[in-house]
């Protein structure tokens, strides 16, 4: 990826780099739910720092715990509505509780580098089989030689595995095991979104990593986003086999020209 093109994304909310906080923690699904329910949907950025630090909505012990979850969360999310994937998570949040796991976990994905290397792995493993943190560990490992002590990658391995279980694509306490995550309206707006700020249009929509998290069929993927289309999430036209797909109201114009010159970016 060139910098130009890595700098257009990093500017439309994703992240990149070696680092992120599945190192020390989860995606946080539980905290993120209590703070976007103590916030108004036009809260501001200092505003959700006030809810965490000030306020204690989370309930941490301490001041120095509150700060060390807003910038772990602020990291993951943003947690701010100038970063059009927070905007587009804000507004798809309260529309459907059940769709709130997989909604966090692609925002996770586009921002936090360590996370989104393990997609492969998981989506690799097949539907109901076991899924030991060893070999999560020994992935892990393998992605990131000599990086970690051998304490950090076993915590690593079991923040990794407690995202993906949170979010419908593992299940068990102890002993996990391959899953397949629930289908949601509100779940394909933001998948199809995040590919729609990579630059993919019509039918490149339905084939990128994001639509891949799913693990269904094209018709499904289709059926899905009509659904969507007909909820005003987004607006999908399928005329003749040339699909067209769009996101009104999401991206600030300034935003939308970003997107554009990212698509004609290698």
């Amino acid at each position: 990826m060139t910098a130009s093109k890595l700098d257009a994304l990093q500017a439309l909310g994703f992240r990149f780099g070696l680092n992120g906080p599945h190192a020390a923690r989860t995606m946080m699904l539980d905290d993120l739910c209590v703070l976007l329910e103590h916030t108004p949907a036009h809260a501001t950025r200092a505003d959700y720092v006030s809810a965490v630090v000030e306020d204690n909505v989370l309930g941490k012990p301490t001041r120095k715990a509150r700060e060390l979850a807003l910038r772990h969360m602020a990291t993951l999310y943003a947690l701010d509505p100038a970063n059009p994937i927070f905007r587009a998570l804000r507004r798809l949040w309260p529309l459907e509780q059940a769709a709130q796991p997989l909604i966090a976990l692609a925002v996770a994905l586009a921002r936090d580098p360590l996370l989104r290397g393990t997609q492969t792995f998981i989506l690799g493993q097949a539907l109901g089989a076991p899924v030991q943190r060893a070999a999560v560990e020994a992935y892990l490992e393998a992605c990131h030689p000599e990086r970690f002590s051998p304490a950090s990658l076993k915590s690593f391995a079991q923040n990794v595995a407690g995202t993906w279980t949170a979010a419908g694509f593992l299940h068990g306490r102890v002993r996990k095991t391959r899953a397949i995550s629930q289908l949601h309206p509100e779940s394909i707006a933001l998948l199809l979104f995040l590919g729609y700020l990579e630059g993919r249009t019509g039918q490149r929509l339905f084939s990128s990593e994001w639509t891949n998290l799913l693990g269904r069929s094209p018709d499904e993927l289709e059926a899905l986003a009509n659904s969507a289309s007909h909820r005003g999430l987004l607006v999908f036209m399928n005329a003749g086999g040339v699909k067209e797909v769009r996101f009104p109201g999401y991206l600030t114009p300034e935003e939308e020209r970003i997107r554009q010159e990212v698509s004609y970016v290698v």
